[in-house]
């Protein structure tokens, strides 16, 4: 008489399931709780980082955010440029700011990082891939123009040009 096992799954050890995203500035352990960043006063809380007040004895630790501006790795690019641009230089980058303030205020790791000039513009550096995008798709918004994106998943990069 055969024995049948019908809940039976033999546990495989031979696949290796790659990350499908790999982020250098993610935590690689659990950060204990609270933490706080030295570099901006984030406190990491409830599994994510907020603004709160700095608890007492609290452990402190770099977040992501504060570690891609000291290493001075974006992960965003926004190039911004055009005649328009030439002529709605401050319009434009308070705009931005605005837009970065909006973001800042509910999700702490996203920052801008440098506004440098360049020839024809300026390029916008951000913290966070969602942050460049919406800077783009504020321009946009309020200016229309031509918007792209290129997005390297291998990087978790994204590079956002805007122009009028």
């Amino acid at each position: 008489m055969k024995t049948r096992f019908t809940d039976f799954h033999p546990v495989r050890r031979d696949r290796l399931i790659d990350e499908t995203r790999h982020d250098a500035y993610q935590a690689k352990h659990k950060l204990p709780e609270p933490t706080v960043c030295p570099q901006c006063g984030a406190v990491f809380h409830d599994g994510r980082w907020q603004w709160l007040s700095k608890p007492a004895q609290a452990h402190e630790e770099m977040c992501p955010a504060c570690h891609r501006i000291h290493d001075d790795f974006p992960a965003g690019y926004v190039n911004v440029g055009g005649s328009f641009f030439q002529d709605h230089r401050e319009e434009l980058l308070q705009l931005a700011r605005n837009e970065e303030a909006r973001a800042k205020a509910e999700h702490p790791l996203k920052r801008i990082m440098k506004i440098e000039d360049q020839d024809d513009g300026v390029q916008i550096t951000t913290t966070d891939i969602h942050l460049a995008r919406g800077i783009g798709e504020a321009l946009h918004h309020a200016y229309q123009g031509e918007l792209e994106y290129h997005y390297n998943e291998q990087e978790n990069l994204l590079r956002v040009v805007w122009a009028r």
